[in-house]
């Protein structure tokens, strides 16, 4: 069914691509960019925990699964309630604040505004992170110092393949998985309805996590985790995790971030800017 201004698909209602990138530069990049310190500082500390859950729900559902296929697409799919909760109960996601550009490119905003946000929300997303993580180091559902359960090999697993990626490597994957995550969030904004929100949100973060992409925010929860379980257990375990270390860590999470944020401008970003935004 077709309307003057929206497209309804069998009940839920859809912005037409035109509309999406003027709300997108218009409102949005406006709203994010009005934000005070302290809004920024709760909405980033929530977004990092709401990714860092999602981890956590992926982390357990791909323990001890085979096969490889199926393993990746159920953490995929798990792992989406993160971004769900971030776009339907409000925080504010670095990743996705990469489409504030759009603002920037239509003068809707300075740059300066958008490397405020860009900054704090990044800063408070690490903390939300890291927060989160050693809350989980004291649950204990990992194991313990001298006994690791499948989930806790998983955490430690997991961390010790993100810190071992060259800069290229990691920076890559980077650029594809934030292509995925801005598109993710660009459907859920097409739609004005929550199951529409869900469902575009669903799809495309379930393919970015299981093509084995890189997502910044997201490791700043899966690193400092595997960092977290690797101090508290013995020695003997330890070292079979030689590689995963703070200065590798930060290595990735840093070559990560470039290529999220290199990645949605190239190909997302000035694109839909050429085709829906600049004044021909």
């Amino acid at each position: 069914m077709v309307f003057k201004d929206k497209i309804g698909i069998e009940g839920i209602v859809l912005k037409k691509p035109s509309e999406i990138y003027k709300v997108l530069s218009e409102t949005i990049s406006v709203n994010k960019a009005r934000l005070s310190f302290v809004q920024m500082m709760f909405l980033g500390m929530l977004a990092g925990m709401f990714i860092g859950f999602g981890a956590i729900y992926a982390m357990i559902v791909m323990s001890g699964v085979e096969p490889f296929g199926i393993k990746k697409l159920l953490g995929g799919i798990v792992f989406s309630v993160g971004l769900m909760m971030i776009v339907i109960a409000g925080a504010e996601l670095f990743t996705g604040n990469v489409l504030m550009t759009f603002g920037v490119l239509t003068k809707k905003i300075s740059f300066k505004a958008l490397v405020r946000n860009w900054f704090w929300v990044y800063v408070f997303n690490f903390l939300g992170s890291i927060i989160l993580a050693w809350l989980l180091l004291k649950t204990y559902l990992w194991g313990n110092a001298t006994s690791l359960n499948e989930f806790g090999a998983t955490i430690l697993s997991i961390g010790s393949s993100k810190a071992t990626l060259s800069f290229s490597q990691a920076f890559f994957r980077g650029m594809l998985c934030n292509i995925l995550v801005n598109a993710a969030v660009i459907v859920s904004t097409a739609s004005e309805q929550v199951v529409g929100k869900i469902l575009g949100i669903l799809f495309v973060i379930s393919a970015f996590v299981a093509s084995g992409f890189e997502h910044s925010v997201a490791n700043m929860f899966f690193l400092p985790a595997a960092m977290f379980v690797k101090h508290a257990v013995s020695p003997d375990i330890a070292s079979n995790f030689a590689n995963l270390s703070w200065v590798n860590s930060l290595k990735n999470i840093l070559s990560v971030t470039i290529g999220n944020i290199v990645g949605p401008i190239v190909f997302i970003v000035l694109p839909y800017y050429f085709t829906y935004l600049r004044k021909h």
